[in-house]
């Protein structure tokens, strides 16, 4: 056991439980800075992901916050691009010995839009919501759900980051749902998205389980801690501080 890593998930634990902000977007760019392989880093953090959203997948079930055929729709587009990603991402260390480097550069890039759209979903929220495409019934947007699923998928497999932000940000735009059937749909969908793409890069070899198994010894009393103390604290201010942490980030990688 590393009593430095389990801190280190205690806190990003905390902070999730408390803004709501991915913990890909925080931990990924943590793991690299502290001198993890960008590949270890986003396989690792997939694969702990997928445990994580695996309990929060459950709990929505029970609570009934889950829209089965969007998560649908979503997932025939974005697992398999998502396992595409993760292959071309091989091939590309096979013949171009160069899968650190596209990772770290795709990092960054994500990061960036991470941060702008968790300030675009604190600030302008309200003004997201209520359009002519939301009016519309779902089976109309299959094609632009499933298509929506594939692009965003693709940036999860190469990055780990976005299988929460970038698909709320979508949905908060496109469907109308209730914020709790949001909050289920988007944790349902990001299980089947980051297990498969974890399974992927786990079977290349880019999954340290040691790491995750530390990482989640802090991280489950962090996000309990936090989400308790959420309602309690403002969320706005917080949100922007994670928002601008994770641009600058960003910026880092670039």
């Amino acid at each position: 056991m590393s009593i430095g890593i389990i801190v280190m998930g205690l806190v990003i634990g905390f902070m999730v439980g408390l803004t709501g902000v991915g913990g890909a977007a925080l931990l990924t760019p943590v793991l690299i800075l502290m001198g993890i392989s960008p590949s270890i880093a986003v396989g690792t953090d997939l694969f702990y992901n997928s445990i994580t959203k695996l309990f929060g997948s459950i709990q929505h079930w029970r609570q009934k916050t889950i829209n089965l055929q969007l998560v649908k729709y979503l997932a025939i587009g974005s697992v398999p691009s998502a396992i595409c990603a993760v292959g071309i991402l091989h091939l590309f260390d096979t013949f171009f010995h160069n899968q650190e480097v596209v990772i770290k550069h795709a990092l960054g890039y994500v990061l960036i839009l991470v941060a702008l759209s968790t300030l675009i979903k604190t600030f302008m929220k309200n003004k997201l919501e209520w359009n002519n495409v939301q009016k519309k019934p779902l089976y109309e947007k299959r094609a632009l759900t499933i298509c929506i699923g594939a692009l965003l998928g693709f940036i999860v497999g190469l990055t780990s980051i976005g299988s929460g932000s970038l698909f709320a940000l979508v949905m908060i735009y496109l469907y109308r749902m209730s914020p709790s059937e949001l909050v289920g749909t988007d944790i349902a969908h990001a299980f089947l998205l980051v297990t498969a793409a974890g399974i992927m890069h786990a079977g290349i070899g880019n999954v340290d389980y040691l790491l995750m198994f530390n990482l989640l010894i802090g991280s489950i009393p962090g996000v309990i801690f936090g989400s308790t103390l959420s309602s309690k604290l403002p969320a706005k201010p917080l949100r922007t501080i994670m928002a601008v942490m994770i641009l600058i980030s960003g910026i880092k990688l670039i």
